[in-house]
């Protein structure tokens, strides 16, 4: 499903309205044209929407839509998002952002992957430009957990819009942490023993020279924001047979 298979951005729009314009027939902006489904207010201000949607879709203008998107409706701009489309997952000392500090940060987007670690490349100005490149961020509990932090740790504004993959799954009836809903749906990882915990004292070990300790380090996080590419195509299938299969 893209966005333009969509209507609820649309102010005055809601699930039942789109719903009726999908039963009618008009499962695409380019089927409204002369429909008589709506009310004319609602027509007219359904015609203007698409006008700047269609403008939006032109300059990849993810933000006009995630702006008016619910958060748990976001996953409609996935397909669109394509190669710039920007997993991303972060690993720190610890769950407190004013206290603990950001060790890595990995970034995938276009089959490409890019870790970022304090005391070498990790600073504000190397996550601007990769969050600048990216159309759609795309985390698990990034919303409350990794954005804030990055924000709190940089002194920075992160306003890439953002599809955080733990909603959408708790909405498919995939619950608990990203580890374990990979393991749910068939996604493989090595170094499957290391968790959070194991992060914090990978990163010790390093900061006593070990310099092994950080390469595994990394491979988790790496691991993390590519498989989370993965689980996004699962997830948005699902999602996408549910809303919008009946349609097609």
């Amino acid at each position: 499903m893209r966005i333009e298979n969509s209507f609820i951005f649309v102010d005055g729009v809601g699930e039942r309205t789109e719903r009726r314009l999908w039963e009618a027939g008009v499962t695409h902006w380019d089927d409204f044209s002369g429909t008589d489904v709506l009310g004319s207010k609602t027509h007219a201000s359904v015609e203007t929407a698409l006008e700047g949607a269609r403008e939006a879709i032109a300059a990849d203008d993810t933000r006009f839509f995630a702006d008016q998107l619910p958060a748990k409706r976001r996953w409609r701009l996935y397909e669109n998002a394509g190669e710039n489309a920007c997993f991303f997952d972060i690993e720190t000392t610890g769950l407190d952002r004013h206290a603990d500090r950001v060790t890595t940060v990995t970034f995938h987007r276009g089959g490409e992957t890019t870790t970022l670690v304090a005391g070498r490349d990790l600073t504000r100005e190397a996550l601007r430009r990769e969050f600048e490149r990216s159309s759609l961020l795309v985390s698990f509990n990034g919303a409350r957990f990794d954005v804030p932090f990055l924000e709190t740790a940089f002194d920075c504004s992160i306003d890439t819009p953002h599809l955080d993959l733990m909603y959408p799954c708790r909405r498919i009836g995939l619950d608990g942490g990203l580890k374990a809903i990979e393991r749910e749906v068939g996604i493989d990882r090595a170094d499957d023993d290391v968790d959070g915990r194991e992060a914090v004292r990978l990163w010790r070990r390093y900061e006593r020279g070990d310099e092994d300790a950080l390469d595994r380090l990394v491979r988790y996080n790496r691991a993390d924001a590519r498989n989370l590419e993965a689980l996004s195509g699962r997830v948005v299938d699902a999602l996408d047979r549910e809303v919008f299969g009946a349609y097609r």
